[in-house]
């Protein structure tokens, strides 16, 4: 087996002292006011400095990259699988996420040229691997920008009293996340990260607190009394359940996105902690949030879950969280265009110049995401659907089963020690996988039955429409 380690001084100030700043990639080599790195290459004051992401920046891209789509979706999962079930799921699939996601940090930190999951699929299953998750990676990001495309969209039909067509306001929300996400740095990105963090999360609580102090949502009947239908527990068919816990798994496990997000932190030694307050605070609101508007909407629950209150406060929780809407677009268009940019310029020195060459790759890599997120978008306009079929056929494959086997590939040398704790982290591991591996069928079958209900109903939204898509 390769060498799994490149050995840097353990303490940050020795490390500096002697020249060295530890690196995922390898150490970078300072040189003047140049910097080398393993993957970006060198770095100069004359390109994008592609390592500048603190740690708290690195809480703000993990918040945004879960909290912002998933969230919206948590109340209508309570009303599918009720409530007590709903919040023992959430807390199951937060813990499992934070374990998947808790192996990637460990795992840049013991191979320090990898750079994204396909290198990680490579070190693990050779070339055939990496094509597998690299195009997984990319599949599973572009399905979120398109969700994030039609929640935008969602959104400015709110507010607008539905203005004009919808198929304008879904070409608008790709256009606006394209200049958005075109910024090069994950690092000028984090600013967005933060003010759509907390837009998104105000204008969730406006939601909360109305339905709180209001005597019914929107959509319940207006005359006559009206008491709340959640249910504590419910019976969902097999198609309904999974897709629920595939959309939790979606809102959950944004595992996918931290290898992108820790190959541009300036420490990648703080990934462990960046992570823990960034799964602590989001479980803690998909908790709160979830269990409110649930508790106080019953069936009557919207999803998104902006549109429970009334007409007014709709526009309005809508308004300030189109901002937030947009930053998590923006930074969903990112990552994947990103991944593109540097495999297609690795070990080039256009990767961090101003070049032509540089400049055109990356604004094609952007563009052609967005395009076919927009497609997406247009072509499966029902949101609970496409989040659920997002969770199910990509989310738990990138996060669960690679999560899995990288801890094997790092510990399978020690399996001879037949210690206990061995065995337990080997028997918990094989459930993750196996885990993931059923909820990749089951889940993708859930909502895939469910798109095709959603087609067949009656006055449902429908592909390439000029219908109001924010009136569910």
């Amino acid at each position: 087996m390769a060498e799994k380690h490149n050995k840097v001084p353990d303490d940050i100030e020795a490390a500096e002292a002697l020249g060295h700043v530890p690196s995922q990639t390898g150490e970078i080599l300072k040189e003047g006011n140049n910097v080398h790195d393993a993957v970006f290459g060198e770095v100069t004051e004359d390109g994008p400095n592609y390592r500048n992401v603190g740690w708290l920046g690195t809480v703000a891209l993990m918040l945004k990259t879960q909290i912002g789509l998933g969230v919206l979706s948590i109340p209508s999962v309570f009303d599918t699988l009720g409530m007590v079930p709903g919040v023992i799921l959430l807390c199951i699939i937060a813990g499992i996420a934070t374990w998947t996601s808790y192996m990637v940090g460990v795992f840049k930190m013991n191979h320090r040229d990898v750079y994204g999951i396909d290198d990680a699929g490579a070190l693990m299953f050779g070339p055939v691997g990496k094509e597998v998750f690299g195009i997984a990676f990319s599949l599973y990001w572009i399905f979120v920008a398109g969700s994030g495309i039609l929640g935008m969209s969602i959104s400015l039909n709110a507010i607008s009293d539905h203005g004009t067509c919808t198929a304008a306001f879904v070409a608008v929300a790709a256009i606006t996340g394209f200049m958005l996400a075109s910024v090069r740095t994950l690092g000028k990105i984090s600013w967005i990260a933060w003010l759509g963090l907390v837009c998104i999360l105000a204008a969730i609580l406006i939601v909360t607190i109305s339905v709180g102090i209001q005597d019914r949502p929107a959509s319940a009947p207006q005359d006559g009394p009206w008491i709340s239908d959640f249910k504590i527990t419910n019976s969902p068919s097999f198609a309904e359940g999974v897709s629920a816990v595939s959309a939790l798994i979606f809102a959950c496990s944004a595992t996918p996105a931290y290898f992108s997000i820790a190959a541009e932190m300036r420490d990648p030694r703080l990934f462990t902690r960046s992570l823990i307050v960034s799964q602590l605070v989001s479980t803690l609101v998909y908790i709160v949030i979830g269990v409110v508007v649930y508790y106080y909407c019953g069936t009557f629950v919207a999803s998104p879950a902006l549109g429970s209150a009334g007409p007014l406060i709709k526009r309005i929780s809508y308004g300030i969280a189109l901002s937030g809407l947009l930053a998590s677009t923006t930074i969903v268009i990112h990552l994947p265009s990103k991944y593109a940019f540097v495999r297609i310029l690795r070990n080039s020195s256009h990767l961090t110049s101003n070049s032509m060459i540089h400049w055109a790759t990356w604004l094609t890599c952007t563009l052609s995401v967005t395009v076919t997120a927009y497609l997406i978008a247009s072509g499966i306009p029902f949101f609970n659907s496409l989040v659920s079929l997002i969770g199910a056929l990509l989310g738990a494959f990138l996060a669960y089963q690679a999560s899995g086997c990288m801890w094997f590939y790092d510990n399978w040398e020690a399996r001879d020690t037949r210690d206990w704790k061995w065995l337990a982290l080997a028997s918990w591991n094989v459930f993750v996988i196996v885990a993931g591996t059923f909820m990749t069928i089951a889940g993708t079958y859930g909502a895939v039955v469910g798109i095709i209900d959603e087609l067949d109903r009656d006055g449902g939204s429908k592909p390439w429409t000029c219908a109001d898509n924010s009136s569910s």
